[in-house]
């Protein structure tokens, strides 16, 4: 097969260059625009004309087909002509000329029409050609013609209008000159008129979302004329790109959307999709204006004289069969709710997104289309710091982030799932982990979370990490949790003048409580030293993780909670509260048997393995110098403040003098004092 490839090249659209893959073969000529995926395919035996010429700065290929269509390729070099030109001698039989263009810059000329396109020529040479399919609107007005053309979006700039200055002359005779140039541009530019005979088909108060309101659908063989109350719209069937046909989420009702490609205009408002509900129990009877000899050569056989049958399936069998666009359809992927559709929101508006074979489909406001090859990621997020519902974020290859929020929780799985079947790239932000996100439950567990932090915590005390030694020391917690033995352990250290006994103690009862408030404070600094965690009354502060440092494995307790623990006992006791769960979990896993058990002991054991070489490789790559550091921080953290002894003389509430040092001394004093006046009042009564 002979057959020329070229990549990076470019096609004319509608004043634009579309840039794409050009591929010419001894049978047609195919070129497949990158942005839009569509694929444009000229059959060999259809050209008539084929000429070499500057495009847009490059060098480029002009063809003219049969029906009188123009394009325009560009991007070649100059040593590839000889090369195509003997492609098309030997394949098609066709001469590939030099057609030369007139740089004189002058505006007046000849007009000539040749097939669909409008040549103006100065001398010998083109000045400019127009395809008249690109005229929207033509107008005269004594001696001028005007030509409106419709946007294009893709365009950096648009020619929006031009006009023709046509003068009289004596041989155009009684015929008006600009009445016959606006002829010739009606004609082959085929605006729709209401003079085209009746329609095919005519259906009647259709419901329309996008523009809004109800239409009467009018189909003709050139174009579909929407009747509105209030707006028309003349849309011709060359504007259709694709067909959607798409379920609603309540199995009631169909969207039938359909891709224009230029948009209809309302004023500032373009309306690149035209989106049609109906019911699905809605019927039609409708017999079409041919015989079956018309039906098979213009349709392909296509269509049926007598069509019957749901509203929907006819407007959509005969939308397709005159724009000759396949219709798409949901595929393999089905929602929690047994349908395609799952609910969402796009910015403001709440909507369907449906996962197609081939892309993303959000139905409506606005109707968005994005093709998986046009994807660059997706990304999963949590709502507004709710489990109840997911965002996702499809960033496209364009730079563009398409964020669809509230999703239901059980969605997720099953378009994570497909996600992946289609080889895109899914992502998590924040929170969000997709590989471990449970969204099973209706809340958060804050009381499992909580007992889960300090299964790791107890489980980094047995761990021979070299980061468990500083895991359990807090001298924050250390010195508030001295402060309250402090104050709660015996009133009398602090003395008080209520105390029995304390006027005229004895100097035995003095040494004794000496003794034991040394012993107390022996303990303590021993505590303090070993740090145990089994004889602290407060909660340990969790340990903030390091850079980089692997997390450490859940036990195989909590492995059977999130996989079947908490939604057995919700089954069991749906009225069941946080603390009510966690309990009965606990006496769930204490009555299992050692088989049961075994499954998750063995899962914990597999990730403990792996949680040991992360380690050492994350120890043996900067976790050690990160450890000294932390370490050392936390050293000179703890030593920098005052001391314990001096941060325990905070004062109770309700006592009056307790707490201080000073307080303490004056007790003795007091004491000292009374015995002293007691001694000298007997010393007085002797005298």
């Amino acid at each position: 097969m002979d057959f020329l490839e070229y990549p990076g090249m470019n096609c004319e659209v509608r004043g634009s260059m579309s840039s794409g893959h050009l591929k010419i073969t001894d049978e047609k000529v195919v070129f497949n625009h990158t942005k839009s995926g569509r694929k444009d395919t000229i059959k060999g035996a259809d050209i008539e004309l084929v000429n070499w010429q500057r495009l847009a700065g490059v060098w480029g290929i002009r063809m003219f087909t049969k029906d009188g269509a123009l394009h325009r390729f560009a991007g070649f070099k100059e040593p590839e002509r000889e090369r195509i030109a003997k492609h098309f001698t030997t394949n098609f039989n066709l001469d590939m000329l030099d057609r030369e263009l007139s740089v004189k810059g002058w505006n007046w000329g000849t007009a000539n029409f040749n097939g669909s396109v409008l040549n103006f020529e100065v001398g010998k040479h083109d000045a400019f050609e127009i395809p008249l399919t690109y005229v929207n609107h033509c107008n005269t007005a004594k001696n001028e013609v005007t030509l409106e053309f419709a946007l294009n979006d893709d365009a950096p700039v648009n020619l929006a209008e031009m006009r023709f200055h046509i003068p009289s002359t004596e041989l155009s005779g009684d015929v008006d000159p600009a009445e016959a140039f606006r002829d010739h541009v009606v004609k082959k530019a085929n605006i729709a008129t209401t003079s085209t005979g009746d329609a095919i088909a005519i259906f009647r108060e259709i419901h329309s979302l996008s523009p809004r309101g109800r239409y009467d659908i009018k189909m003709y063989p050139t174009f579909i004329h929407l009747h509105g109350k209030t707006f028309d719209y003349k849309i011709p069937t060359g504007t259709v790109m694709r067909l959607f046909l798409l379920p609603h989420k309540d199995q009631r009702q169909m969207f039938f959307c359909v891709n224009l490609d230029p948009p209809i205009k309302q004023g500032q408002t373009r309306y690149h999709y035209l989106v049609f509900s109906f019911m699905q129990e809605d019927e039609t009877d409708l017999e079409l204006p041919f015989t079956e000899e018309e039906l098979k050569e213009k349709y392909e056989g296509k269509l049926e004289k007598e069509m019957k049958g749901p509203t929907f399936e006819i407007v959509s069998k005969l939308m397709k069969a005159m724009v000759n666009r396949k219709i798409t359809v949901p595929g393999a992927f089905m929602g929690h709710s047994g349908t395609p559709a799952i609910s969402c929101s796009y910015k403001a508006a709440s909507g369907f997104i449906y996962p197609l074979e081939r892309g993303f489909m959000f139905v409506y406001k606005p109707p968005i289309f994005v093709k998986f090859d046009d994807v660059q990621a997706v990304n999963f997020a949590r709502s507004g710091g709710s489990n109840r519902s997911f965002d996702i974020e499809i960033k496209t290859r364009g730079d563009s982030i398409y964020t669809f929020s509230s999703i239901e929780k059980d969605e997720y799985s099953r378009l994570y799932e497909f996600l992946k079947s289609k080889k895109i790239t899914v992502k998590s932000t924040g929170k969000m982990d997709a590989s471990k996100l449970d969204l099973s439950s209706d809340n958060i567990d804050h009381y499992a979370e909580t007992v889960k932090a300090d299964a790791e915590s107890s489980d980094n005390g047995s761990d021979n990490s070299m980061s468990s030694d500083d895991e359990d020391f807090n001298p924050d917690a250390l010195e508030a949790k001295d402060a309250k033995e402090e104050y709660d352990s015996d009133p009398s250290d602090t003395g008080s003048d209520t105390d029995p006994g304390s006027g005229s103690g004895s100097e035995g009862e003095k040494e004794k409580r000496r003794q034991e408030k040394a012993t107390k404070k022996a303990e303590k600094i021993k505590r303090k030293k070993s740090s145990a965690p089994s004889e602290r009354t407060s909660k340990p502060k969790k340990k903030t993780k390091l850079p980089g440092q692997p997390k450490k494995p859940m036990s195989g307790y909590f492995l059977w909670l999130n996989e079947a623990g908490r939604e057995m006992i919700k089954k069991e006791n749906p009225g069941a509260g946080v603390t009510d769960i966690a309990k009965g979990a606990g006496e769930k896993w204490r009555e299992m048997g050692e088989g049961e058990k075994k499954k998750y002991e063995v899962m914990h054991k597999e990730l403990k393995e792996k949680y040991d070489e992360e380690y050492k490789e994350w120890f043996e790559s900067g976790g050690k110098e990160a450890i000294k550091q932390a370490k050392k921080d936390k050293k000179e953290a703890g030593g920098s403040g005052e001391s314990p002894k001096k941060k325990k003389s905070k004062k109770p509430v309700g006592e009056p003098s307790g707490g201080s040092g000073k307080g303490f001394q004056s007790k003795e004093f007091i004491e000292d004092s009374e015995s002293a006046a007691s001694a000298g009042g007997q010393s007085d009564d002797g005298d």
